[in-house]
């Protein structure tokens, strides 16, 4: 199938040809869907603290996290060109005529260009966007005015412009301030000085971008690193990565065959969010907060996220301290009976993970190692926030292949919702995941966990996509919250929708939450 020439370009993406071999497999055979068993509910599977709870792990926040290494991680590659999609179409077929206008007044919504225009004075961007126009004698009221709309729209979007279609969502204008406007980037950073500070005040954050932009990213950081280093009393350590070409994955045609470039060579394709597990394992940290570029807040709304950060974060470590505490007895190989019986129900009742009843039959020796695998993992807090309508993957009780169950976070499109009873586990869900994530990635001997291991291969995902007029298949690695993490300790626990305050379209910024 593979000629020299591929090989040696499969072999300059460092990809081995078993891998290849095992993606196009998977193109042929598919990936399984997952088996719901149920939907985690705040009755079964999410944890609610309770008012003293929080205040006790409030409390002890800072003193948990001395002495440890925390760093915040944020994908941050994704391009912000989706959030202009109703722009883009809108100011190709705009004209300031009379039938222009009754399409511009057509739609009067909250998503709609006309609530854009309407508003644009409340975007961050603004005075950037007035600037530009008027270098070349063009004033934004005016050409509103005129009903030159489109042309407003082409010097936002458009790259010899302020280009905001062609940059990534973390080197736009999200917020305004009475002396400064800020990037969103630099929103991560006021986050990171308060919840992710060592003691000696460093406050390490790690981005994960794409290689046209990260000159960008650190052209930006540059500029107002110094600024927030002063205000906070804070040295920010900033690091930067990208997907590496070795989690790339192969694309194949209609009939599983590799897909050709018009130059015979293959195509490969990124493969997905869940490729930043490889940038996630190079990470040297105890603890690892994840959280999506685009879900900040201005400064005065930034309070309940400092709490409910403190929170899972806090939850996470005294539980890592409990396992960490049970392992290091079941390595000595002579626990007491009460102490198995204690570690069955802090599985049981802590982290939800149903103990078989024929565990409980087994000797000591086979006990001890039953419970040692379970706990010897990576663990993760996840905020779930109450499903209000938004889009996302939820947390489920899910039926391993080994008939064992465990918590997992699942996307939709993993779920065989034609069939139904599926779906009526689907229908049963109250809660979704907003990308809110705390991770302990230490074992109890202070090693780092290769987290490749953990990674479910089954979880992957195939899209139908096309390259210059020709279908061709497409394959996702499992998702970095969902199958790259299927093998995690996995806790679900309750935090406010007002945590949750993603920018999907430009008219997000709109919201209250953004301004």
């Amino acid at each position: 199938m593979f000629s020299e020439k591929d090989l040696q370009q499969i072999k300059s993406k460092g990809i081995d040809i078993e891998t290849i071999n095992e993606q196009i497999n998977k193109f042929k055979t598919g990936f399984p869907y997952i088996n719901l068993q149920a939907a985690a509910t705040k009755q079964n599977a999410i944890k609610v603290l309770s008012a003293s709870e929080e205040e006790k792990y409030l409390n002890s926040y800072n003193e948990l996290i001395r002495e440890r290494e925390i760093i915040k991680f944020v994908p941050a590659s994704g391009a912000a060109s989706r959030m202009f999609k109703l722009l883009f179409e809108f100011a190709e077929s705009y004209t300031p005529d009379a039938k222009g206008e009754a399409s511009f007044l057509k739609d009067k919504g909250f998503n709609s260009v006309h609530y854009f225009i309407q508003h644009i004075k409340d975007f961050a961007f603004y005075k950037d966007l007035a600037a530009i126009m008027e270098q070349d004698g063009l004033h934004i009221t005016e050409e509103i005015q005129k009903k030159n709309y489109h042309i407003v729209i082409e010097y936002l979007l458009n790259e010899k412009s302020l280009g905001y279609a062609q940059l990534p969502k973390g080197l736009l204008k999200f917020h305004s301030y009475d002396d400064e406007n800020r990037l969103a980037i630099e929103e991560h950073l006021v986050e990171a000085a308060v919840y992710c500070k060592s003691d000696d005040n460093i406050a390490k954050l790690h981005f994960t971008v794409s290689a046209e932009h990260q000159n960008k990213f650190e052209t930006a950081v540059k500029k107002f690193k110094a600024k927030y280093e002063e205000e906070y009393q804070t040295s920010f350590d900033i690091t930067f990565s990208q997907q590496k070409p070795s989690t790339d994955t192969i694309a194949v045609d209609t009939d599983n065959q590799p897909f050709r470039e018009e130059d015979g060579s293959l195509l490969f394709r990124p493969g997905g969010h869940g490729a930043l597990i490889e940038n996630l394992n190079d990470i040297d940290a105890d603890i690892i907060f994840i959280k999506n570029i685009d879900n900040i807040v201005p400064d005065h709304l930034k309070g309940i996220t400092f709490k409910y950060k403190k929170l899972i974060g806090s939850y996470l470590i005294r539980t890592q301290e409990q396992l960490h505490s049970y392992l290091e007895i079941l390595e000595e190989g002579n626990p007491e009976k009460e102490n198995l019986e204690k570690m069955f129900g802090f599985l049981e009742k802590d982290l939800f993970i149903k103990v078989p009843t024929y565990i409980r039959a087994l000797d000591t020796m086979e006990q001890i190692d039953w419970l040692f695998e379970q706990m010897n993992r990576p663990v993760r807090v996840c905020g779930m926030v109450k499903n209000e309508g938004e889009p996302g993957g939820g947390p489920f009780i899910v039926k391993d292949e080994d008939a064992s169950l465990s918590l997992q976070i699942v996307e939709s499109s993993q779920i065989d919702l034609n069939n139904s009873e599926q779906q009526a586990i689907v229908k049963q869900a109250t809660h979704f995941n907003p990308v809110d994530l705390v991770c302990a990635v230490r074992d109890y001997n202070d090693e780092k966990f290769d987290l490749k291991e953990f990674v479910d291969p089954n979880t992957g995902f195939i899209s139908e996509k096309s390259k210059n007029g020709k279908v061709l298949k497409a394959q996702e690695l499992p998702g970095l919250w969902n199958g790259a993490m299927a093998k995690w300790i996995t806790i679900f626990m309750e935090v406010p929708i007002d945590t949750f305050n993603p920018v999907k379209t430009v008219n997000d910024l709109l919201r209250d939450s953004h301004q």
